[in-house]
């Protein structure tokens, strides 16, 4: 009889604990989450700060929290939390017990390993008491988005070739001629376009003559990269380190150029994250906003190709007839097909300057040196 009234107490005070504690866990609990910085470089450390308070009267005996995080962000080991690791995301799992009016902060070191766009919507909150009679879950918005921007390369690592385009880039400030200043007329010369002639000057005087242009101060400097690693490469990119070296050396390129006060465009044949189906291009500009805007779309820049680079660079050929503007490109590509050469010489005979900026050999040259 006494075991029978020992169960029955028992049970009777594991059901009040249950609805007196168990029932309001998740009552007047706050969680927020925040992160040091919400743009950075890839290999960049940063930290993650969870804070959580109960603003209640009543004990919380042990709170589970659970997000889903990026795996390529890489926490320190002993960071107060469970992690099970994924190829794409990694669960967290976090232990809190909370005292009445009470508030928790924690501080997560890791670091951002990769470039891209990270979005994370939710977490989830689960609760109960200590004898497990009573148990509640729920979702908590934590709207967030981090952008991870490629990691800079020291312009002494960047290929030879690169010197020689920043070089021409800077010297052309002052000798490329300006379309849209037209100073006079003078002879026709070896290599001038002919759509450069001055028909009327030329009935006028008997000979060829061709427009006499200004100069402009600020050429423009287009970075464009070629999302596919081979000729053949039908839609998603097979060797990845290829690409995203060449997504180093435009955001190296880009941040070197705007940092001397140049004006820098980007564009890439491949897909973006934001779901956008047209080729991008972003004209040049300046200042540190344009250069944001810029590695925000290396950033978000998808290792499959959109159109082959033979027909992005017909299409330029195609719209710098329209625009009549002198352009210098630095195409940074892990090859270069007959296709792609034949487009690149219209290029240059339209007068761009045309630097390419090879992928592969820096590769080659990084497994010589640590071979």
């Amino acid at each position: 009889m006494e075991l029978l009234w020992l169960v029955v107490v028992g049970s009777l005070i594991m059901v009040l604990h249950g609805v007196w504690f168990g029932r309001p866990v998740l009552r007047n609990l706050k969680y927020s989450r925040q992160f040091s910085k919400m743009r950075c470089y890839a290999g960049d450390e940063l930290e993650m700060i969870e804070t959580i308070s109960n603003e209640k009267r009543i004990s919380v005996p042990w709170l589970r929290l659970e997000a889903m995080m990026p795996a390529s962000f890489i926490f320190r080991t002993g960071s107060g939390m469970d992690i099970s690791q994924g190829n794409i995301y990694q669960n967290h799992k976090s232990i809190f017990t909370l005292k009445p009016y009470n508030r928790i902060t924690r501080t997560h070191p890791f670091v951002c390993s990769k470039r891209g766009v990270y979005r994370m919507d939710t977490a989830t909150m689960t609760g109960g008491d200590l004898f497990g009679v009573w148990r509640s879950t729920k979702p908590i918005p934590v709207q967030m988005s981090m952008i991870v921007y490629p990691s800079l390369v020291s312009i002494e690592d960047m290929p030879a070739i690169y010197q020689v385009w920043q070089g021409e880039v800077e010297v052309s400030r002052w000798i490329v001629e300006d379309p849209f200043l037209i100073l006079g007329v003078r002879p026709y010369g070896a290599g001038d376009p002919m759509n450069r002639i001055h028909w009327k000057a030329s009935a006028r005087t008997g000979d060829l003559q061709v427009y006499k242009q200004g100069w402009t101060a600020d050429p423009q400097s287009w970075i464009i990269v070629n999302i596919q690693e081979s000729a053949d490469m039908w839609s998603v990119v097979t060797r990845p380190e290829l690409i995203e070296q060449a997504l180093r050396y435009a955001a190296t390129a880009a941040t070197d150029a705007i940092d001397r006060g140049l004006p820098a465009g980007f564009a890439h044949n491949g897909y973006r994250t934001d779901g956008g189906r047209d080729v991008l291009r972003i004209e040049p500009d300046y200042g540190t906003p344009h250069l944001e805007m810029l590695l925000e779309a290396m950033a978000e820049t998808e290792l499959k190709c959109l159109v082959p680079m033979e027909q992005f660079l017909q299409d330029e050929v195609r719209w710098s007839e329209e625009e009549q503007q002198v352009r210098s490109y630095l195409l940074i590509t892990s090859y270069v097909s007959p296709a792609m050469e034949y487009e690149i010489m219209r290029l240059q005979e339209q007068g761009h300057r045309v630097t390419i900026l090879p992928v592969e050999q820096l590769k080659r040259k990084t497994e010589a040196v640590g071979a």
